[in-house]
């Protein structure tokens, strides 16, 4: 597995915006959004592509188009679907599933309640959105699934990550074939599986606190 934080001044601007606590809803998936992008760029740079020849209003000449099968782009509901737009905006015409996925507050294991995604991913290139990287257990339940089904280049798009987090996926999915993309590799978890400095609840932060 690698591990690659996304070293530029933009990001690093967004993101201290996002840690902000002032920080109100709407700019918060503004900002986020806007983040994705950024991130989306460095994550899409082994994107799959072949050539295809077009016609410039001078001559012939060479291009590139992105190879199929197109790829994939998975957000894992609910804060993943934050990332979403920021994501397709730079790729268009990859396909969207969708994945569901919930962690029980006392054991921190991650548990799917909803799943939409093609049954084969043999060959497919597949972006998960998760924006945070905490403790590892709901990314790595996601990847495997993900794997189990054929995917053989697996990238993770994270606002923010933890070392424990980074850790346990690079035990669990040793020799797979799995990239992390964050703003950010903060200081450590604390006691209830937040991340320390962090930004707080994503989801919350994105959609407000549904009770």
């Amino acid at each position: 597995m690698r591990t690659h934080v996304v070293d530029h001044p933009l990001v690093a601007h967004k993101l201290s915006t996002l840690r902000d606590a002032r920080t109100d809803s709407p700019t918060f998936r503004r900002l986020a959004d806007e983040l994705v992008t950024l991130l989306a760029y460095e994550a899409t740079r082994d994107v799959r592509v072949e050539e295809v020849g077009i016609t410039t209003p001078v001559t012939r000449t060479t291009g590139v188009q992105l190879s199929r099968p197109r790829p994939l782009v998975v957000p894992i509901i609910r804060a993943g679907l934050g990332m979403l737009e920021g994501m397709v905006r730079l790729l268009p015409t990859a396909e969207v599933g969708f994945l569901g996925m919930i962690r029980d507050e006392e054991t921190l294991q991650a548990s799917t309640y909803a799943n939409r995604m093609p049954d084969d991913l043999s060959g497919r290139q597949v972006y998960v959105l998760d924006p945070m990287l905490a403790t590892g257990g709901t990314l790595v339940a996601a990847i495997q699934e993900l794997i189990r089904r054929g995917a053989d280049d697996v990238t993770a798009l994270c606002l923010l990550a933890a070392p424990e987090g980074v850790a346990v996926m690079e035990r669990e999915l040793a020799g797979t074939p799995v990239t992390v993309v964050t703003a950010s590799v903060d200081e450590r978890l604390n006691e209830q599986g937040f991340i320390v400095p962090g930004l707080g609840d994503a989801g919350d932060r994105m959609y407000g606190t549904v009770s």
